[in-house]
């Protein structure tokens, strides 16, 4: 679920230095359509044998802001989807056989979903219940097993027996990740929201961020499901993130991992977060030396490895992000419009990361609440991480992009009335290739900026407010100019501790309309952003 944005900002300029560099490997999307396939967002989904079955979600486009008409019954998804995309069919059932504990949660909108082995495992989810005379997030867990179900729905046979539900409170999340590394669950972030949706913030609900990463074990041995609940990590400045993306990794020394990438909102500020969460068997460690800028929200992720090169690619499909390129130049939107943005972020063999936009983008405003679903025939490691090392020269299917929301417009938030965006009810098939000598894709060198320096508002009135992070104390020389490079302001501050700063200071005789470069120096960087005066 979005949120007002708190800053009514208009798109600013952050002035970046991008440059090529050679990339990795080719990507490229090729659209296929289904006869009588609708849209849908925000779903989980599990697959067998190369059919799809999809579960929960929305019917509608981006939910409205007005608390009678925000996720309303009529846009729940109250069937079960079979897909197969190489015969390019589609089946389906309703629930109504199940359970209504079972129908409730398995029509609810962005449950935290993993499928191990032939049980899809859903847990959360926020919708209407009818039993509880309100909307909520769902305390369960719903195990599925995939294949049977798949096949009674292309049958038209029963499947109320595939399907098993435990209660449990710590499940009663939304808007998170889950997913594994090992034998261990992880259930990342996310929230707990009971009541009506009303961005005014009004007494209609209850918000709760879990601020937690909740670590579980699953004994399941197809008739009872037993969980072991182990240590959760608490971290409320950190973990504070929902509708993100949580991805399985290889991580530089081997082992497997999960990265925590961007989500909303931050404590102080309702904008996304720009850093990242690294997930390991033996705790988290949050990395500020990264921030990511082109891609925030929930989309489509796909995760791959090269052994040889110790490096781990996980690619990131359009979306909803508070940054994007326009011909060379880093645009802030702090109202956090939709993006066709196809953009990469590698970690290195000494676990540097970086982010780097791919010179292809989706075809129109996409992949918001899409899923990236694998082929599982392309080689991959246990946790689902792709090998990057025996992609050939030759176009290679990886996976699908299904679904998600499709926007008219990159900001609709604060004029939505439900005519502006609708589910998308497009697949697209992924292809990958070996990089050829003149594959190119650009390097965002604002994503390696150590002192992450942040101005806002952005544009503003003269009151310059600034947030930078130092690695060490330091002295701070803080400049500004005019776009002539004349020296307009200049301060020095001494002896800053190490971590985030922040800086006020009302500048005066600032031209209206102007533009203005602050220079931000100590003595391991310097980084150059712009400043815009309101007229």
């Amino acid at each position: 679920m979005m949120q007002r944005i708190i800053l009514l900002v208009a798109a600013t300029l952050i002035s970046f230095c991008s440059f090529s560099q050679t990339a990795p490997f080719e990507l490229s999307i090729e659209p296929i359509n289904i006869n009588g396939l609708g849209g849908i967002q925000s779903y989980a989904v599990g697959q067998d044998n190369g059919k799809w079955l999809i579960v929960g979600g929305r019917l509608d486009g981006l939910h409205r802001r007005q608390p009678w008409a925000a996720f309303d019954i009529a846009g729940n998804n109250n069937q079960l989807i079979v897909i197969d995309p190489l015969t390019e069919q589609k089946w389906s059932a309703p629930l109504t056989s199940l359970p209504t504990g079972i129908q409730e949660q398995l029509s609810s909108t962005n449950m935290e979903f993993f499928q191990e082995g032939d049980y899809l495992y859903c847990i959360g989810g926020y919708g209407y219940s009818a039993t509880a005379g309100d909307h909520t997030t769902y305390a369960n867990l719903t195990a599925i097993k995939v294949s049977d179900v798949i096949n009674a729905i292309v049958t038209n046979s029963s499947f109320s027996s595939y399907f098993r539900q435990i209660a449990d409170p710590q499940f009663q999340v939304t808007g998170g990740g889950l997913n594994k590394i090992y034998d261990v669950y992880h259930l990342l972030g996310g929230q707990k929201f009971i009541g009506r949706y009303n961005p005014n913030n009004g007494p209609t609900f209850v918000q709760e961020y879990s601020n937690q990463i909740r670590r579980f074990t699953i004994a399941d041995n197809g008739t009872s499901i037993t969980i072991n609940h182990l240590p959760s990590y608490t971290d409320t400045e950190n973990l504070h993130r929902r509708d993100y993306n949580a991805e399985s990794q290889i991580l530089p020394d081997g082992t497997e991992g999960i990265t925590m990438f961007s989500g909303v909102f931050q404590q102080t500020i309702d904008l996304p977060f720009l850093n990242s969460v690294t997930v390991a068997s033996d705790g988290y460690a949050v990395n500020n030396a990264f921030q990511q800028y082109y891609n925030h929200y929930h989309c489509p992720v796909l995760p791959i490895y090269s052994i040889t090169e110790n490096e781990m690619h996980s690619v990131f499909f359009g979306g909803i992000a508070q940054f994007y390129d326009n011909n060379g130049t880093l645009v802030q939107d702090d109202n956090v419009p939709f993006v066709n943005t196809i953009a990469r972020v590698t970690r290195d063999a000494n676990g540097v990361m970086s982010e780097h936009k791919l010179p292809i983008e989706m075809p129109a405003l996409l992949g918001s609440g899409a899923e990236f679903i694998p082929n599982l025939n392309f080689p991959h490691f246990e946790n689902m991480v792709f090998k990057l090392d025996n992609i050939t020269n030759e176009n290679t299917l990886i996976g699908y992009i299904f679904g998600g929301i499709s926007s008219s417009q990159p900001n609709i938030f604060f004029i939505n009335d439900g005519t502006q965006s609708t589910a998308n009810n497009q697949i697209f098939k992924v292809f990958i290739k070996a990089a050829s000598p003149l594959s190119i894709d650009d390097f965002n060198a604002a994503s390696t900026d150590v002192l992450n320096l942040k101005i806002y508002p952005n544009p503003n009135d003269g009151i310059l407010n600034l947030q930078f992070n130092l690695i060490e104390k330091d002295d701070v020389k803080i400049s500004v100019f005019d776009v002539k490079g004349v020296l307009v302001d200049k301060v020095v501050l001494k002896n800053l501790k190490a971590g985030k700063n922040n800086y006020s200071k009302e500048i005066k005789n600032l031209t209206k309309g102007g533009v203005y470069l602050i220079t931000l120096e100590t003595s391991t960087g310097k980084v150059t952003h712009k400043l815009i005066i309101e007229n």
